[in-house]
């Protein structure tokens, strides 16, 4: 009968494992008999674990150069010229907000979003030709969004940013 007991749990506990839950741990303790759930490993690796993390930022950073990248170069052309740039900065964009993030990486991700709107909103203004105090306090938003974005990635990191001096000789 006990036989019977730990087969049949072995068979449901394999169940479970199939269907990706973690399998029960069966104890033949002469006193009794009993399953107990625990934390095994699971074949996909955590991406917010400290060794895992890295690569995680990285698939969303690569988004971000990409967008840094198209914004450089945006900055660098004619008015007539930067219509196509705010398209491949929303494509970009698009990417970056269909892009899955683990939990850990939610912040920064709502930070790469934000500066990446507020680059396309500030160049389109600009292509509507807005005032100087508009622009420049879009770029201003934009500027804020990026060092916010710089650093959350620092803060998940663990990285100690060193002191900056602002002040000018």
């Amino acid at each position: 009968m006990k036989r019977q007991l730990i087969l049949s749990l072995v068979i449901f506990g394999s169940l479970f494992t199939a269907c990706g839950t973690p399998p029960a741990v069966v104890s033949t303790n002469t006193s009794s008999i009993y399953t107990e759930a625990t934390a095994l490993p699971t074949s996909t690796p955590d991406p917010c674990a400290p060794d895992n993390l890295e690569a995680s930022i990285k698939a969303v950073n690569d988004l971000m150069r990409e967008f840094d990248d198209s914004s450089q170069l945006a900055s660098n052309l004619s008015k007539e010229q930067v219509p196509d740039s705010i398209s491949e900065m929303q494509r970009i964009r698009r990417a970056a907000e269909d892009q899955i993030v683990p939990a850990c990486l939610v912040t920064l991700k709502k930070y790469q979003v934000a500066h990446m709107n507020s680059v396309i909103n500030t160049m389109l203004a600009f292509v509507g030709g807005a005032d100087s105090n508009t622009l420049n306090s879009g770029l201003a938003q934009a500027r804020k969004e990026h060092d916010l974005y710089t650093l959350e990635i620092v803060k998940l990191l663990g990285i100690t940013p060193k002191s900056v001096n602002t002040t000018t000789p």
